[in-house]
């Protein structure tokens, strides 16, 4: 059998030369996702980096602003979650009531008004102001546990709105509540989230709080990133 060689070598050369541009073009794809990839990574990491320090800039402005008060008004402020926590409950409410005891009043009088201005410099980062009530686990001595959460989440939830009711009708903040009424939410959060003690107990007093937490719109940002890709 004769093998005309040179034919075969033809052959093979022309075969190697139809896949060249087909192997080009993938190295070609896969260095454009790859640099795709990286820019997703660098923004994302931009994004993050911005949010980080926002949120900084935003509980370095609280603290400064509120600094001589907090001890006064047995109030902290949580610089991870950004929240303002007012702690002491029988400042707030009486026992099962979600009538706003006056000298709590008085707080949000002094407190709301220089907030919402403080906040103001951060519109464009804040995604939503969340006055979060909680309760702890607790209804009455005769109340099963679900019970008890159900009526907590009731009551939590009443609380909350009598404070955001009380902040919105105050005269000095009248030219935000147009923007307050986009953004500030009530919520009742029932005994979801107690206070703990060193030993895993419920701290049933410091379970009993109103918070005012700031939402930053880092996930907004994120997730339109993400859908750029």
């Amino acid at each position: 059998m004769n093998i005309n060689l040179s034919k075969l070598i033809k052959s093979d050369n022309r075969e190697d030369s139809q896949w060249l541009p087909v192997s080009d073009l993938m190295s070609g794809l896969m260095i454009l996702f790859l640099f795709i990839a990286i820019g997703f990574i660098l923004n994302t990491k931009k994004v993050a980096e911005n949010y980080q320090d926002k949120q900084k800039q935003i509980y370095q402005a609280l603290e400064k602003e509120f600094f001589y008060d907090l001890t006064y008004w047995k109030a902290k402020i949580d610089q991870s979650t950004l929240t303002f926590i007012f702690t002491d409950p029988e400042v707030l409410f009486k026992t099962g009531d979600a009538t706003l005891q006056e000298r709590f009043k008085l707080i949000l009088n002094e407190f709301f008004p220089r907030y919402i201005k403080v906040i103001d410099h951060y519109q464009d980062s804040i995604e939503e102001v969340r006055i979060e009530g909680h309760t702890s686990s607790e209804w009455n001595a005769f109340s099963q546990e679900d019970e008890a959460y159900f009526e907590n989440m009731r009551l939590s939830q009443d609380r909350t709105r009598a404070v955001l009711y009380y902040i919105y009708n105050l005269s000095e903040v009248e030219k935000y509540r147009s923007w307050m009424k986009e953004n500030i939410s009530a919520v009742g959060l029932s005994s979801s989230k107690i206070i703990k003690d060193s030993d895993g107990n419920e701290n049933k007093e410091a379970s009993k709080r109103v918070t005012f937490r700031i939402i930053t719109n880092a996930e907004e940002q994120l997730r339109k990133l993400s859908e750029m890709k």
